[in-house]
Protein backbone atom coordinates (compact mmCIF):
# COMPACT_ATOMS: atom_id res chain seq x y z
CA UNK A 1 0.00 0.00 0.00
CA UNK A 2 1.10 3.55 -0.68
CA UNK A 3 2.10 5.85 2.16
CA UNK A 4 -0.55 8.55 2.47
CA UNK A 5 0.17 12.17 3.40
CA UNK A 6 -2.86 14.08 4.63
CA UNK A 7 -2.21 17.80 4.27
CA UNK A 8 -4.39 19.56 6.81
CA UNK A 9 -5.01 18.66 10.45
CA UNK A 10 -8.56 19.95 10.78
CA UNK A 11 -11.68 17.82 11.07
CA UNK A 12 -11.54 16.60 7.46
CA UNK A 13 -7.83 15.82 7.63
CA UNK A 14 -8.12 13.97 10.93
CA UNK A 15 -11.16 12.01 9.74
CA UNK A 16 -9.49 10.85 6.54
CA UNK A 17 -6.23 10.12 8.36
CA UNK A 18 -8.17 7.85 10.68
CA UNK A 19 -9.93 6.24 7.73
CA UNK A 20 -6.76 5.46 5.82
CA UNK A 21 -5.13 4.17 9.00
CA UNK A 22 -8.16 1.95 9.65
CA UNK A 23 -7.80 0.47 6.18
CA UNK A 24 -4.16 -0.41 6.75
CA UNK A 25 -2.34 2.51 5.13
CA UNK A 26 0.71 4.16 6.64
CA UNK A 27 -0.31 7.78 7.25
CA UNK A 28 1.38 11.07 8.05
CA UNK A 29 -0.34 14.41 8.57
CA UNK A 30 1.05 17.71 7.35
CA UNK A 31 0.18 21.01 8.99
CA UNK A 32 1.31 24.63 9.10
CA UNK A 33 2.05 24.64 12.84
CA UNK A 34 3.05 21.28 14.31
CA UNK A 35 3.15 22.70 17.85
CA UNK A 36 -0.63 23.20 17.84
CA UNK A 37 -1.12 19.44 17.67
CA UNK A 38 1.45 18.29 20.22
CA UNK A 39 -0.24 16.04 22.75
CA UNK A 40 -3.46 15.80 20.72
CA UNK A 41 -4.85 12.38 21.75
CA UNK A 42 -6.75 11.99 18.48
CA UNK A 43 -3.44 12.09 16.60
CA UNK A 44 -1.32 10.09 19.04
CA UNK A 45 -0.84 7.22 16.56
CA UNK A 46 -0.15 9.38 13.47
CA UNK A 47 3.02 11.44 12.89
CA UNK A 48 2.36 15.18 12.44
CA UNK A 49 4.92 17.01 10.30
CA UNK A 50 5.28 20.36 8.53
CA UNK A 51 3.54 20.45 5.14
CA UNK A 52 6.77 20.16 3.17
CA UNK A 53 8.05 17.13 5.09
CA UNK A 54 4.73 15.30 4.94
CA UNK A 55 4.39 15.93 1.21
CA UNK A 56 7.86 14.52 0.58
CA UNK A 57 7.03 11.33 2.50
CA UNK A 58 3.63 10.76 0.92
CA UNK A 59 3.24 8.60 -2.17
CA UNK A 60 -0.45 9.53 -2.28
CA UNK A 61 -1.46 13.03 -1.19
CA UNK A 62 -4.77 14.13 0.30
CA UNK A 63 -5.22 17.91 0.10
CA UNK A 64 -7.44 18.86 3.07
CA UNK A 65 -6.34 22.40 3.85
CA UNK A 66 -8.61 25.43 4.14
CA UNK A 67 -9.69 26.49 0.67
CA UNK A 68 -8.39 30.03 1.04
CA UNK A 69 -4.93 28.67 1.88
CA UNK A 70 -4.84 25.92 -0.75
CA UNK A 71 -3.05 27.82 -3.50
CA UNK A 72 -0.31 29.06 -1.17
CA UNK A 73 0.25 25.56 0.23
CA UNK A 74 0.41 24.10 -3.29
CA UNK A 75 3.06 26.64 -4.27
CA UNK A 76 5.05 25.87 -1.12
CA UNK A 77 5.20 22.12 -1.74
CA UNK A 78 4.91 22.00 -5.55
CA UNK A 79 8.08 19.96 -6.08
CA UNK A 80 6.86 17.22 -3.75
CA UNK A 81 3.51 16.91 -5.56
CA UNK A 82 4.93 16.29 -9.02
CA UNK A 83 4.03 12.89 -10.44
CA UNK A 84 1.75 12.00 -7.52
CA UNK A 85 -1.99 11.49 -7.27
CA UNK A 86 -3.41 14.35 -5.19
CA UNK A 87 -6.94 13.92 -3.84
CA UNK A 88 -8.34 17.44 -3.57
CA UNK A 89 -11.02 17.77 -0.88
CA UNK A 90 -10.95 21.57 -0.76
CA UNK A 91 -13.69 24.07 -1.53
CA UNK A 92 -13.21 27.74 -2.47
CA UNK A 93 -15.24 29.11 0.45
CA UNK A 94 -14.92 32.88 0.75
CA UNK A 95 -14.56 34.77 4.03
CA UNK A 96 -17.80 36.68 3.37
CA UNK A 97 -20.74 35.57 5.51
CA UNK A 98 -23.29 33.18 3.97
CA UNK A 99 -26.43 34.70 2.51
CA UNK A 100 -29.64 32.94 3.52
CA UNK A 101 -27.65 29.84 4.38
CA UNK A 102 -25.77 29.91 1.06
CA UNK A 103 -21.98 29.99 1.18
CA UNK A 104 -20.02 32.43 -0.95
CA UNK A 105 -17.19 31.15 -3.16
CA UNK A 106 -14.14 33.12 -4.28
CA UNK A 107 -14.23 31.39 -7.68
CA UNK A 108 -16.70 31.94 -10.52
CA UNK A 109 -18.80 29.67 -12.73
CA UNK A 110 -15.91 29.75 -15.20
CA UNK A 111 -13.26 28.67 -12.71
CA UNK A 112 -12.65 26.20 -9.89
CA UNK A 113 -10.16 25.86 -7.08
CA UNK A 114 -8.92 22.51 -8.34
CA UNK A 115 -8.21 23.95 -11.78
CA UNK A 116 -6.14 26.64 -10.10
CA UNK A 117 -4.22 24.02 -8.13
CA UNK A 118 -3.63 21.98 -11.29
CA UNK A 119 -2.17 25.06 -12.98
CA UNK A 120 0.17 25.64 -10.05
CA UNK A 121 1.46 22.05 -10.23
CA UNK A 122 0.70 20.77 -13.75
CA UNK A 123 2.82 17.66 -13.16
CA UNK A 124 0.59 16.52 -10.25
CA UNK A 125 -2.44 14.32 -10.88
CA UNK A 126 -5.25 16.13 -9.07
CA UNK A 127 -8.57 14.35 -8.48
CA UNK A 128 -11.52 16.07 -6.84
CA UNK A 129 -13.21 13.98 -4.13
CA UNK A 130 -14.70 14.17 -0.63
CA UNK A 131 -15.56 17.86 -1.03
CA UNK A 132 -19.34 17.36 -1.17
CA UNK A 133 -19.97 15.68 2.18
CA UNK A 134 -19.37 16.32 5.87
CA UNK A 135 -16.50 14.74 7.74
CA UNK A 136 -18.79 12.50 9.79
CA UNK A 137 -19.79 10.49 6.71
CA UNK A 138 -16.51 10.40 4.78
CA UNK A 139 -15.38 6.99 6.00
CA UNK A 140 -17.65 3.97 5.38
CA UNK A 141 -20.96 5.79 5.97
CA UNK A 142 -24.05 3.82 6.97
CA UNK A 143 -27.20 4.78 5.09
CA UNK A 144 -29.12 1.57 5.70
CA UNK A 145 -27.32 -0.40 3.04
CA UNK A 146 -27.48 2.33 0.38
CA UNK A 147 -24.07 3.45 -0.83
CA UNK A 148 -23.88 7.21 -1.41
CA UNK A 149 -22.38 8.76 -4.55
CA UNK A 150 -19.08 10.60 -4.67
CA UNK A 151 -18.57 12.82 -7.70
CA UNK A 152 -14.97 12.99 -8.86
CA UNK A 153 -13.02 14.59 -11.69
CA UNK A 154 -9.45 15.12 -12.82
CA UNK A 155 -7.39 15.24 -15.98
CA UNK A 156 -5.60 11.92 -15.41
CA UNK A 157 -7.76 8.85 -16.05
CA UNK A 158 -5.41 6.47 -14.23
CA UNK A 159 -5.49 8.70 -11.13
CA UNK A 160 -9.29 8.85 -11.25
CA UNK A 161 -9.45 5.05 -11.34
CA UNK A 162 -7.05 4.88 -8.40
CA UNK A 163 -9.27 7.23 -6.40
CA UNK A 164 -12.40 5.29 -7.39
CA UNK A 165 -10.82 2.14 -5.95
CA UNK A 166 -10.11 3.98 -2.69
CA UNK A 167 -13.65 5.33 -2.54
CA UNK A 168 -15.04 1.83 -2.96
CA UNK A 169 -12.92 0.77 0.01
CA UNK A 170 -14.33 3.72 1.98
CA UNK A 171 -17.93 2.72 1.17
CA UNK A 172 -18.73 5.04 -1.73
CA UNK A 173 -19.99 4.60 -5.27
CA UNK A 174 -17.98 6.76 -7.66
CA UNK A 175 -19.48 8.98 -10.34
CA UNK A 176 -16.61 9.93 -12.67
CA UNK A 177 -17.32 13.30 -14.28
CA UNK A 178 -14.17 13.40 -16.42
CA UNK A 179 -11.62 16.21 -16.66
CA UNK A 180 -10.74 18.89 -14.13
CA UNK A 181 -13.12 21.41 -15.68
CA UNK A 182 -15.96 19.41 -14.08
CA UNK A 183 -14.79 20.71 -10.69
CA UNK A 184 -16.73 23.86 -11.61
CA UNK A 185 -19.87 21.79 -11.06
CA UNK A 186 -18.64 19.48 -8.29
CA UNK A 187 -17.27 22.13 -5.92
CA UNK A 188 -20.66 23.93 -5.58
CA UNK A 189 -22.21 20.70 -4.26
CA UNK A 190 -20.59 21.81 -1.00
CA UNK A 191 -22.84 24.87 -1.01
CA UNK A 192 -25.95 22.73 -1.37
CA UNK A 193 -24.80 20.22 1.27
CA UNK A 194 -24.16 23.02 3.80
CA UNK A 195 -27.48 24.90 3.48
CA UNK A 196 -29.39 22.83 6.10
CA UNK A 197 -26.48 23.23 8.51
CA UNK A 198 -26.11 26.97 8.10
CA UNK A 199 -29.81 27.83 7.84
CA UNK A 200 -31.26 25.30 10.31
CA UNK A 201 -28.24 24.13 12.33
CA UNK A 202 -28.82 20.67 10.89
CA UNK A 203 -25.38 19.14 10.45
CA UNK A 204 -26.65 15.57 10.55
CA UNK A 205 -25.68 12.64 8.39
CA UNK A 206 -26.53 13.13 4.71
CA UNK A 207 -24.96 12.58 1.30
CA UNK A 208 -25.83 12.72 -2.39
CA UNK A 209 -27.02 9.72 -4.42
CA UNK A 210 -27.22 9.65 -8.21
CA UNK A 211 -30.17 7.52 -9.32
CA UNK A 212 -30.51 6.01 -12.77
Amino acid sequence: MKKVAILGAGMVGQTLAGGFSKHGYEVVIGTHDVSKHEGDPSLSHIPVLPYADAAKEGELIVFAVKGSAAEDVAKEIAESLKGKTVIDTTNPIADAAPEGGVLNFFTSLHDSLMERLQKIVPEARFVKAWNSVGASTMVNPDFGGVRPSMFICGNDEVARKEVATLLDQFGWDTEDMGGAVAARAIEPLCILWCIPGIAKNDWGKRAFKLLR
